[in-house]
């Protein structure tokens, strides 16, 4: 048994608790707006600006938030705002797919209309964030944030035609670019590693997890559990989860069963349903980390099933009926979902595109394809006289409706509050922001607004300098059932507009590495997730790394892995507002009508302020993002 590892100091990777390389001085600013000032001393407009390329804590980082919670406390006054003397036709606060998708939409409905869009971030995107790494001349991608075009169910006419404006055919570049078989034809499977800290020893076992069966027989299942680190009677109950078709709930009809597992979580459906010796749990416990952002104890069973986990094999449950689901669950388990296409870097590229419609001399070219390595020259996004700025570093704090005919937008950028005045709003940020952006709104709907507690998780980017350990080992990806990252996995193979993933393992490769953080046994899913979102905003890049290096360097260790040697660079894609919540039966009232859910009453229109995001949809999916952008727009319009 190899023992947990200590932190030690990396040899030659880039460090940053600091911002930009250099610590904060920021003593001579007021303390709310001091990160804001140091988060990045080089203008949006200068020739070297690229945050893509910018490595250490990522997401939301240093710089991009401090002002909003001094504004949530009430430590920042806005009374002292400087007017910049500009005028918009439309302000979009929030650069992600949805404002972009609403500027779209409103400059389509009026060419000439001028636009501003504000974002925090150094980076427009939201969590369509885009990490890029280069390493001896080779540019590697990965997504920092959002990752699929994907949906529980199909696109609407809206979001499937922006798609096609923008060139984008999931179903014709999955069959042109994806390369889904490369590690498999490599020889590589998905694997387990079970951990010294949750299940005694550490084991790493190759092919558990991914089951390349359709149907994995007992016989299968029971071998590759064979050395795994669990009493005999734990791998056997597993081995009944996954293979065995029985009826856990016999006498109640089809519709009885369903709403029984509608209204017990996974965790108790084992235990108390399927009587699960209870040391399976901790080997199931985070499986729904990745899809929901919680254990096993905060999702329906039900759920769960649509999902596609265990268990239900031999209960007779009907995927045409989905009452008292979750929209994910319902939605792929009745329809199948969208096509699935993953760009090199996510939806960053989709964000991308959407910047190439507003602002052709940001980024050149013309197709989905060659959108991938397209350059974006930052000094172009927010020029004088441009029909759509994109300002970056400028996060919003007030939004006010002044008289009948205009809207104020106050933003903090560098150390300074400015003023911009627009005929109409559009706010494409945080629900839970909202309320304190925009204090005149009723309180009813800021209640609304409160509860979507967005859920939190991380993406890690690593990059190493080759990838023999994954090769020798034959793994191409790893579930880590007790680990602190939940998952983690070579980037997907590729090839489009001139871009391919390496395909040697003595070659670089990213490694992306996954971590929803949750308090399990919470009262409600908010709950779990406040407590997440509160456990990201105090863990430190150093405390990151340090996981990044043991976990890789344990899980690894039979293939070589040498962390000091083979880790070239670390990224952090810290969302601690990441996914749109969703309602979920066991917590949220489920059975009211769904102009009364809190989504539905907070995001109706103030005076000429219109509300438009994916919490606005309660769906954390780019179609929800685009379609609730639509609907703002519409709503203005009139």
């Amino acid at each position: 048994m190899s023992k947990p590892s200590t932190p030690k100091e990396p040899n030659s990777i880039l460090r940053r608790d600091l911002l930009q390389g250099a610590a904060i001085t920021v003593a001579a600013l007021a303390p709310e707006l001091a990160y804001a000032a140091a988060a990045d001393s080089e203008p949006q407009n200068a020739p070297s600006y690229y945050p893509p390329q910018r490595t250490g804590m990522r997401g939301s980082h240093p710089g991009s938030f401090e002002a909003a919670h001094a504004l949530r406390d009430g430590r920042l006054k806005t009374s002292d705002a400087i007017e910049t003397g500009e005028t918009f036709d439309l302000i979009v606060v929030g650069g992600g797919i949805s404002g972009l998708a609403a500027a779209h939409f409103w400059r389509k409905a009026h060419p000439d209309a001028k636009v501003l869009v504000l974002d925090n971030h150094d980076d427009f995107g939201g969590h369509a964030k885009r990490n890029e790494v280069v390493i001896d001349g080779q540019t590697l991608l990965m997504n920092g944030g959002t990752l699929l075009i994907d949906s529980p169910r199909p696109y609407s006419p809206v979001a499937a035609g922006l798609m096609s404006e923008l060139g984008v055919d999931p179903v014709a570049l999955a069959k042109t670019c994806d390369r889904r078989d490369f590690y498999r034809q490599a020889g590589l499977r998905p694997a387990t590693f079970f951990d010294a800290e949750t299940f005694g020893a550490d084991k790493l076992i190759v092919g558990l997890g991914g089951f390349e069966e359709a149907e994995p027989t007992p016989d299968g299942v029971a071998a590759l559990l064979a050395d795994a680190p669990l009493s005999p009677a734990v791998r056997a109950d597993i081995v009944r989860i996954e293979t065995a078709k029985i009826d856990y709930l016999p006498g109640l009809t089809t519709e009885q069963k369903m709403d029984r597992l509608s209204r017990v979580s996974y965790r108790d459906f084992l235990l108390d349903i399927a009587k699960v010796d209870p040391g399976v749990i901790p080997y199931y416990q985070q499986r729904t980390h990745a899809e929901f952002g919680l254990g096993i104890d905060g999702e329906p069973a039900l759920d769960c099933w649509g999902d596609g986990l265990p268990g239900f094999q031999g209960m007779g449950l009907d995927p045409q009926n989905t009452k008292r689901m979750g929209n994910t669950a319902a939605g792929y388990i009745s329809t199948g979902g969208s096509p699935r296409f993953h760009f090199p870097d996510g939806n960053a590229s989709i964000a991308r595109l959407l910047v190439r419609k507003l602002i052709p001399t940001a980024l050149p070219g013309s197709t989905a394809e060659d959108i991938v390595l397209a350059k974006c020259n930052y000094a172009a996004l927010d020029e004088p006289g441009a029909g759509v700025r994109l300002r970056l570093n400028s996060l919003a704090v007030q939004v006010r409706n002044v008289g009948p005919t205009e809207v104020s937008v106050d933003y903090v950028s560098g150390d300074k509050l400015y003023r911009v005045r627009a005929l109409q709003a559009v706010l494409a940020c945080y629900n839970m922001m909202i309320p304190y952006l925009a204090p005149d709104l009723p309180e009813p709907q800021k209640a609304a607004l409160h509860l979507g507690v967005k859920i939190p998780l991380v993406y890690t980017t690593v990059a190493v300098r080759n990838w023999r350990a994954f090769a020798r080992l034959g793994v191409s990806s790893v579930s880590a059932p007790g680990g602190y990252f939940s998952s983690f996995g070579l980037n997907p193979a590729e090839s489009i507009g001139g871009y391919s993933t390496p395909g040697s393992p003595d070659g670089p490769m990213l490694v992306r590495m996954v971590r929803t953080p949750c308090l399990p046994g919470a009262p409600t899913e908010r709950d779990q997730h406040r407590a997440g979102r509160a456990e990201l905003l105090a863990t430190p890049f150093s405390t990151f790394e340090h996981h990044i290096r043991d976990q890789l360097g344990r899980t690894l260790a039979g293939g070589g892995f040498d962390a000091d040697k083979d880790i070239a660079a670390i990224i952090v894609n810290r969302w601690p507002h990441g996914y749109a919540y969703e309602y979920n039966p066991l917590y949220d009232p489920w059975d009211i009508p769904p102009d009364q859910r809190p989504n539905v009453i907070g995001r109706q229109k103030f005076g000429r302020i219109a509300i438009a995001n994916s919490d606005a949809g309660a769906q954390a999916y780019t179609d929800s993002a685009i379609d609730q952008a639509h609907r703002a727009v519409m709503e203005l319009m009139g």
